[in-house]
């Protein structure tokens, strides 16, 4: 797992995020900026030690799992101690390849058997819903080689198959009605029955991080939802087809 670090001594607040599969920092940075210390956690199967800085006093740790991270949050976050006061799930769930809650077996197992450049540049298209808003976005893609891509869903995949019963807090699960990697579907079915969590549906795709200025403004957007709703906004819609 490779993790990467911006803090600075006079913030007292932390945002926690677990990337998806196939990211870097570039997929994250450009919503850093000087209001709150950032630690990213991706790349999964890279043969790095776990690095954190010597934790502050935060008045605030919000912890955001996207895609794939929402497992790996899950899964990772007691190894760090890091303890939050509010958890977002984006589009993912914490049992990512599953035919009824995350993407179908087959597909997961077909992606996994089948990554080449140009398979890639395919998940990111759907990733970002459409080729207008990829090329907008493609300084984000990342510059990893194939290998690399497969080492870390072959670990991924091995480690969901070894998971136990999920039993993490999640205050909001945030989800996509036109995402091109998760079934929406499989998304609200997953989280329809977590009672406990606040659901938010976007008309937005898998990736839409670019929609907000930063982090922060992220955060608030979905605080200010009280109960669950649909956010009304115009975007082009996309046709689930996994990873």
């Amino acid at each position: 797992m490779k993790t990467y670090i911006r803090r600075r001594e006079e913030n007292n607040k932390l945002v926690v995020l677990f990337g998806g599969w196939g990211t870097d920092e570039n997929f994250f940075t450009p919503l850093c900026n000087d209001e709150f210390d950032f630690i990213l956690f991706y790349n999964y199967s890279a043969d790095e030690a776990l690095v954190l800085p010597e934790m502050k006093t935060y008045k605030k740790i919000t912890l955001i799992g996207w895609s794939l991270g929402v497992w790996a949050a899950e899964y990772l976050t007691p190894k760090t101690g890091i303890k939050p006061d509010l958890t977002i799930a984006v589009n993912g769930t914490p049992v990512p390849a599953d035919d009824q809650y995350g993407i179908p077996l087959k597909t997961f197992e077909g992606t996994l058997n089948n990554i080449t450049e140009e398979n890639m540049e395919k998940f990111y298209l759907r990733m970002f819903g459409d080729k207008k808003t990829y090329l907008l976005n493609r300084d984000r893609v990342p510059h990893r080689t194939v290998k690399s891509f497969h080492d870390e869903l072959r670990w991924l995949y091995n480690r969901m198959m070894e998971q136990k019963e999920p039993g993490f807090r999640w205050d909001f699960a945030v989800t996509s009605k036109y995402d091109r990697v998760f079934p929406s579907d499989n998304l609200n079915s997953y989280w329809e029955k977590e009672k406990n969590t606040r659901h938010i549906e976007l008309p937005m795709p898998h990736y839409f991080f670019h929609n907000w200025r930063s982090y922060a403004d992220f955060i608030s957007f979905v605080e200010s939802f009280k109960k669950k709703r649909i956010y009304k906004k115009k975007v082009q819609p996309g046709t689930s087809t996994g990873l």
